[in-house]
């Protein structure tokens, strides 16, 4: 059974960039059909999905983050990272990675997920 594990800071001031890195283990991430994705939850707000890369590199992202946004691996490392930049309060939320056996165009729907870290929460001070 594969494991996910988010790790970053937990508190980062606005304007800032936030680093989050999701670490698999039990299973590759170049291996094929899945998708390896970001998804955040504010307080209050249900999951909301931000990104996904490919098992051959291929990055999606949400459109409204696209332009903050930028997905990263490390096959060496079996590891995958969630840049956003210019933060504000309202990047405050869990951030979850998760995995997927889908198509691109249902990234988006956390239903299609079998596999989540636990989460990590990070909260962006004015």
């Amino acid at each position: 059974q594969v494991r996910l594990q988010e790790s970053g800071p937990g508190l980062v001031k606005s304007s800032q960039t936030l680093s989050l890195t999701c670490t698999i283990s039990d299973g590759s991430i170049t291996a094929n059909r899945f998708y390896w994705s970001w998804f955040r939850q504010p307080p209050g707000k249900g999951l909301l999905w931000m990104g996904s890369i490919g098992r051959d590199g291929i990055t999606y992202y949400d459109p409204f983050l696209k332009s903050r946004t930028s997905i990263s691996r490390d096959t060496t490392k079996n590891q995958f990272t969630l840049q956003l930049n210019s933060v504000t309060p309202e990047d405050t939320a869990v951030y979850f990675c998760a995995r997927a056996d889908t198509t691109p165009e249902l990234l988006w729907n956390d239903r299609a997920y079998d596999s989540w870290g636990q989460g990590t929460r990070v909260t962006v001070n004015p």
